[in-house]
């Protein structure tokens, strides 16, 4: 089981480039041979699943979880019907263990959070939440009054570098944690 302690989320507003931040860095951090898993918050209702599939057509009749498997991977659906959504911790406890977690979305949460930045029309979001620890912002801005450290869109690498210290991973000089 994952625990909370692994977990890096990735937030900003939308558009701001958290996806595409998110792939860049498993990425990055699986090429260093570190064991990365993903959780994506959705504002909106969304299906994994296609009408017309059998799947669909098991939710369709009412199956409360359904779940399709196959040679190379699984997927488990659950109607939360009257349930609350799940919170992160609980998500987290569900997945499998990782070296390191990215979390895109989940603002509210009292964990570990980078936020991207780039848009100077949006509120900075660090200014008020004491639980990101850095904000990434297009090279050569300037972010007066950011309570955390700005690091350069650009600078991958250093990015990385946050986010596995941040889970408590070092790096072997192979590429490979150590655990």
């Amino acid at each position: 089981m994952a625990e909370m302690n692994k977990v890096v989320g990735i937030i900003g507003w939308q558009n701001s480039g958290k996806t595409t931040l998110v792939v860049e860095l498993v990425k990055h951090l699986v090429a260093k041979g570190l064991n990365v898993s993903t959780v994506k918050h959705a504002h909106h209702a969304f299906d994994i699943d296609k009408p017309g599939k059998d799947s669909f057509k098991h939710r369709e009749a009412g199956a409360r979880e359904v779940m399709v498997a196959s040679d190379t991977r699984w997927a488990l659906m659950r109607e939360l019907e009257s349930e609350m959504q799940p919170s992160l911790p609980d998500l987290v406890s569900r997945m499998a263990d990782a070296d390191i977690i990215l979390a895109e979305g989940f603002k509210s949460g009292h964990h570990p959070k980078i936020e991207v930045w780039r848009d100077p029309e949006t509120e900075l979001l660090a200014r008020t939440d004491p639980n990101i620890i850095a904000v990434i912002a297009p090279s050569g801005v300037l972010l007066h009054d950011c309570p955390c450290p700005v690091l350069a869109r650009d600078d991958l690498t250093l990015i990385a570098d946050l986010v596995h210290k941040t889970c408590g991973v070092q790096l072997e000089t192979q590429g490979t944690a150590a655990r």
